[in-house]
């Protein structure tokens, strides 16, 4: 019980940067839908792009097969951005991760703008996806932050040396990652049933 109260309280102690992390994480997104939406040239362009790498062929091939749409998209959420774009980057240069999740999210944005009236009525369950797995994501962020400050200025973590501060971080990191993997496991789990049951038509 212990363990699972511990991620909140990192969480209560950096309150600040967690709602900052909350307004980015979250306006950056926008910011890409309303893009998106004024400019449909966008949203062709990412579309071409997801065909081109296969994704959409991916994507269409695994919706009859829900479970294992989920973890498709687990894998893709979990290591794909959480790990490579978000931690990785952060763990070689301090707050890297953060600039790249900024572009991810703008360009994530613009992706799910919707075209039509099937698009919008896909957007309705994936906009609670999208606010699930932002949450997840928001708590990998703070942890790539805390490893940044920690790693340039130990003293904020109650230690001496850089080293130190630099696992001070990746301790936090860890207990951030708790939660955060919860909450992809519902977000891949509700995106994957409400695109192959709900909405299995349109898709």
């Amino acid at each position: 019980m212990r363990l699972l109260r511990r991620p909140f309280r990192v969480v209560r102690e950096n309150l600040r940067v967690y709602l900052i992390l909350n307004a980015a994480a979250y306006g950056l997104t926008l910011i890409g839908l309303v893009l998106g939406l004024i400019f449909p040239d966008l949203v062709a362009q990412e579309a071409a792009g997801l065909e081109a790498d296969g994704t959409g062929e991916l994507v269409r091939g695994l919706v009859t097969n829900p479970a294992l749409f989920a973890l498709a998209i687990l894998g893709v959420n979990l290591f794909g951005l959480s790990a490579l774009t978000i931690v990785l980057p952060s763990l070689i240069v301090p707050f890297a991760g953060l600039a790249f999740f900024g572009y991810w999210a703008v360009t994530t944005g613009i992706t799910i703008a919707p075209q039509s009236e099937g698009e919008w009525i896909l957007f309705i369950p994936h906009s609670l996806t999208l606010v699930i797995e932002l949450q997840a994501y928001i708590l990998f962020l703070l942890g790539a932050f805390l490893i940044g400050k920690h790693w340039l200025f130990p003293r904020t973590a109650g230690v001496e040396t850089r080293r130190r501060g630099y696992l001070r971080g990746l301790q936090k990191l860890g207990l951030l990652a708790l939660p955060a993997l919860v909450l992809l496991i519902i977000g891949a789990l509700w995106e994957a049933y409400s695109l192959s049951f709900l909405l299995g038509g349109l898709v």
